[in-house]
């Protein structure tokens, strides 16, 4: 058994400001790409299928996922969150500190042979920004942009920032050729994301597939083909049954230089099965060769089993409970004419009655980090001061929620996911016993992520007190405040469905994309998170740690971000 713990975060201001290149030399075979001989076919099972193939549709980590395996941004993070280059090779600020120039690569190709060009580049970070696109946020940072040549690239911000660079890990790149012959000029709409699922189609050797064809009911073609220029190519997709892909020989990555990565596997097959023990005997029986998200419980049995290799490491992801902070009245409640969440000494009470341990140990089984904030370690901002657990005080607690007005309790309605995070269903029934022992009546309602993101997105949002997570890909605290305590407009605040609302707050988020005083930018960081902790919308539980298990010979490390990119997969000789 291999236990690889994530170490060796940086501070994306620090990171963005250099290039990292890797300049590894293989032997010639290696350079010429592998033999059939030495392919290896790889069965990938998840708990939960991606939700679209759309590139610029969904921001949610899992699709994420999936397409990095297809498509490629400028710029993409190892497993440890150090920036490498993709499809652009440098990018540096110019002389206007408001204007960043990409120095795209070169003989880059899609999968059907068309070439890469800062044509695409802009026709996609475009199309992201339409608002049917849930990544629309993550680009609005740009005023314009500007093709100098075929591969140079420059892009104008609203105001220096220095952190821009650090938002396009999960901006991939579609032919702007391909999008507008198959009529995939916008993102797939999710505005009812719910009954939103993707055809089941065969696309042949890359290909496109027919875009009347029957299966196709949504009207996007880029939700269920594509067209990257991804180190593999898209061979079929059954929507929660299996996305099949297969090594794409025309790569870039393949040729030698800069950037080189052994793509020892032939075949991808991506398998969503929900059952937990479905998935680790499926693993065990050898039927598939890798288990993304081992199930915590069975951590210990699979690491003592020798044909097997068990890697163990944190995500950069928080886990909280959201509540619903604004409303006079909460729809869920029993208590009409009042909203209990709204007086801070309850929020205070459901803080410190939740026990953090005891879900750690019971639910979790040690595998996760107990966190007084929604910041994991390693991100710009974080602060072991402001990271404080609530003692548990189930007596105090209970006098507080008295003290506020309710002697006899009250009822509410929580949502949580039950194929998102992991044991996330566990974890909301664990606290639904917890929140009793105050006088919180929980009514738990068990969805799929697509159902709950969509209450939880909705205009206004349809929760009162919800489960969430937060990753942070940028690994800088304005991506957390600019998702979660900004005023929700329609490029701001997308997930904050607390109801949450500062205008004052909502200036200094919006003033750390301008500021170029590093000091003076983590003084106002620091100053925010004061703010939102002292306002207490959301009460956070724990950092996820990570679980990968897979056949004795192959290495795959846990990824900061939960995002494997199987590329660089190696094999065991």
């Amino acid at each position: 058994m291999t236990r690889a713990v994530m170490a060796g975060r940086f501070s994306p201001l620090r990171l963005v400001a250099h290039l990292i290149t890797t300049s590894v030399m293989l032997v010639v075979t290696l350079l010429l790409g592998v033999t059939s001989a030495d392919a290896r076919n790889i069965r990938w099972a998840r708990s939960t299928d991606i939700v679209t193939l759309d590139p610029h549709a969904y921001n949610e980590g899992a699709t994420h996922t999936v397409n990095h395996q297809i498509y490629e941004p400028l710029i993409i993070r190892d497993y440890q969150g150090k920036p490498l280059p993709a499809l652009a090779e440098s990018w540096s600020i110019t002389s206007d500190p408001t204007v960043w120039e990409f120095r795209l690569r070169k003989g880059v190709v899609f999968h059907d042979g068309s070439p890469f060009t800062a044509d695409d580049v802009i026709f996609s970070f475009d199309r992201a920004r339409l608002p049917t696109s849930y990544m629309r946020a993550m680009l609005s940072l740009i005023e314009s942009m500007a093709k100098v040549d075929e591969h140079t690239l420059q892009i104008k911000t609203k105001g220096p920032n220095p952190n821009f660079p650090a938002y396009l890990n999960d901006l991939f790149i579609l032919s702007k050729i391909w999008a507008t012959k198959n009529n995939a000029l916008k993102p797939q709409d999710f505005k009812d994301i719910k009954d939103v699922k993707a055809a089941d189609v065969k696309v042949p050797d890359g290909k496109a597939s027919d875009p009347k064809d029957p299966k196709a009911k949504d009207d996007n073609f880029a939700a269920r083909n594509a067209n990257g220029t991804g180190p593999f190519t898209l061979i079929s997709r059954e929507a929660d049954v299996k996305t099949v892909m297969k090594r794409n020989d025309a790569y870039w990555g393949l040729k030698p230089g800069p950037g080189q990565v052994p793509l020892e596997i032939s075949e991808l097959t991506f398998l969503p099965i929900k059952s937990d023990a479905d998935r680790v005997a499926a693993l065990q029986s050898g039927d598939v060769d890798f288990v993304q998200d081992v199930p915590v419980q069975d951590l210990d049995k699979l690491s003592k089993d020798p044909k097997l290799r068990v890697s163990v490491g944190q995500d950069n992801r928080s886990i909280f409970i959201g509540l619903n902070v604004g409303p006079a009245e909460l729809k869920s409640s029993d208590i009409k004419g009042v909203n209990p969440l709204a007086d801070k000494r309850v929020r205070n009470a459901i803080n410190m009655a939740i026990n953090r341990s005891a879900i750690q140990k019971t639910v979790m089984r040690g595998q996760s980090l107990p966190t007084g904030i929604i910041a994991p370690p390693g991100v710009n901002g974080y602060s072991k001061d402001l990271d404080v657990i609530p003692v548990v005080d189930l007596v105090k607690a209970k006098a507080l929620v008295v003290e506020a007005g309710f002697p006899e309790g009250f009822a509410v309605t929580m949502h949580c996911p039950t194929d998102l995070y992991v044991n996330d269903e566990a974890i909301c029934r664990a606290i639904v016993g917890q929140l009793a022992v105050i006088g919180v009546r929980i009514n738990l309602v068990l969805q799929s992520k697509l159902q709950h993101f969509a209450m939880i997105q909705k205009v206004p949002p349809d929760v009162d007190m919800y489960l969430l997570g937060r990753g942070v890909p940028t690994l800088d605290s304005h991506y957390i405040f600019e998702r979660q305590h900004h005023t929700r407009t329609d490029k701001a605040g997308t997930w904050n469905a607390t109801r949450y609302a500062n205008p004052e707050l909502d200036k200094q988020i919006d003033a750390l994309t301008r500021q170029t005083d590093l000091t003076q930018r983590n003084q106002a960081i620091a100053q925010i998170w004061r703010q939102v902790q002292e306002d207490g919308m959301y009460v956070p539980l724990h950092i996820q740690t990570l679980a990968y298990a897979t056949k004795a010979d192959i290495e795959i490390p846990v990824d900061f971000s939960n995002q494997p990119k199987l590329k660089f997969v190696k094999f065991k000789k």
